[in-house]
């Protein structure tokens, strides 16, 4: 850490020397985002097994897969605007312990259809804290850091699918009420997390862009450090601008195409393939599939901790398209072949995992280096907003098409998808490395 010359203010606010304080930020939204991936990954484990106590066919496993990510639809895309207006602490302090009700209630549902209810308010809760996550640690993250510190949201996030993985096997063993405990375990985390977020501080930056430069002076000097000067105040005429209209303006509109797309076609294979591992791999044929599932988790915990490693070393373009490109071509042999076997599906899967979760870094760098301070919730609830419904779908009808007309079909689609993420990220994807937030402009991007 560098020596601050003499006096007071020897910073600036994107140059801040890491503090006790950036860390606490940091593990609170980890494990908001731990919560996130545990709470999604639970529902594929736990569906084979209650298939039979809730009577579960193709649709309704499904529409049970699907229902979470609708709900984050709908949770994100509410979410941006509000958090653009009234600031993020509000919903960041207090969302973790509503998720964690509706947790627990998963234990004692009787029905698929009450079932189907807690999996979309779920969803509706993680969606608000995939935007306040995301928009409070990149607000408060020093500028050299933060492709770093928000890479670790990945890893997080990551960590938490495959741990619901992991503890949803380990409880396979626990009878015909296993399903119950692996659902209601999602709510431990969130608990965890909760006491960590309650005394946290607006964003200064946001503060900064809604006229309160003296409040957001006073959280950098008690929380940060006298040494740091605050963020620039943003013009009285940001301040003023509308949410999704100005997201859709000229001067912005290419920058939310770029983040709805390039979120779109990450996660319609992400999810598509990583909630339904184990039925995938008994489609095509892997004799111990269950171990095969558990090779693709660890792969995607792994994929996220190398993309942390490469976040900042990688222009954000190449990163984003070459991962595109690699990932399509992972699934090229399953396609191809006509009887692959395992020494060759498995790897496939690996690949595909690993580098797949890599590039989910970008999802929490990239994405809120897309959008100046007053439109950045809205920006990035609306990008999950449109890669939620695009996830939803393909969980909806990836096992309806696998059942219909096969593996090869459901990856081939996949494929495709993530083709086109290539082709449109490398047309129109700006670079944003390195990039001030507090001095954003449509022209620095």
């Amino acid at each position: 850490m560098p020596t601050p010359p003499t006096g007071t203010a020897a910073y600036s606010y994107d140059d801040a020397p890491l503090r006790p304080f950036h860390v606490r930020v940091a593990i609170a939204s980890l494990g908001g985002v731990f919560s996130d991936g545990y709470g999604l990954g639970i529902v594929g484990i736990s569906l084979a097994q209650a298939t039979d106590a809730l009577e579960l066919t193709p649709l309704w496993l499904g529409l049970l897969g699907g229902a979470a990510l609708a709900g984050l639809f709908l949770g994100a895309l509410l979410t941006g605007p509000a958090a653009d207006q009234l600031g993020r602490r509000p919903i960041y302090a207090y969302n973790m312990l509503a998720l964690a009700v509706c947790a627990g209630l998963q234990f004692f549902v009787q029905s698929s259809g009450q079932l189907l209810v807690l999996r979309f308010v779920i969803g509706f809760l993680l969606g608000t804290d995939y935007v306040v996550s995301k928009a409070l640690l990149v607000e408060f993250t020093p500028l050299r850091l933060r492709g770093r510190v928000l890479g670790t949201l990945s890893i997080a996030w990551a960590g938490g699918y495959a741990c619901a993985y992991l503890v949803g096997f380990g409880l396979s063993d626990l009878g015909p009420a296993a399903w119950r405990w692996m659902l209601a375990s999602s709510l431990v985390p969130c608990l965890l997390i909760l006491p960590l977020r309650w005394r946290l501080p607006e964003s200064p930056l946001w503060l900064g862009s809604h006229g309160r430069a003296n409040l957001a002076a006073e959280v950098v000097a008690r929380w940060i450090g006298i040494d740091v000067r605050p963020p620039r105040a943003a013009s009285a005429a940001l301040s003023r601008r509308g949410r999704w209209s100005q997201l859709f303006s000229p001067q912005w509109r290419r920058n939310t195409i770029v983040g709805a797309v390039f979120f779109t076609c990450q996660v319609i294979p992400y999810f598509a393939v990583g909630t339904f591992v184990k039925q995938v791999l008994d489609s095509l044929h892997v004799a111990n599939s269950a171990v095969g599932g558990i090779a693709y988790n660890v792969a995607l915990l792994a994929g996220s901790v190398l993309g942390v490693l490469v976040v900042d070393h990688l222009p954000r373009r190449t990163f984003l398209v070459g991962s595109f490109g690699v990932t399509a071509l992972a699934l090229v042999p399953l396609l191809l072949l006509e009887a692959p076997g395992a020494a060759v599906i498995v790897p496939s899967f690996v690949v595909f995992a690993g580098v797949l979760s890599a590039a989910a870094s970008l999802c929490y760098v990239y994405l809120p280096e897309l959008f100046p301070t007053d439109l950045r919730a809205s920006g990035i609830g609306l990008a999950i907003a449109s890669s939620r419904i695009g996830s939803a779908v393909s969980t909806f009808l990836l096992p309806l098409v696998v059942s219909l007309y096969s593996v090869q079909a459901a990856l081939g689609a996949c494929a495709a998808v993530l083709g086109l993420g290539a082709a449109l990220c490398y047309a129109w994807a700006p670079e944003t490395r390195n990039q001030p937030l507090d001095s954003m402009t449509p022209e620095t991007t």
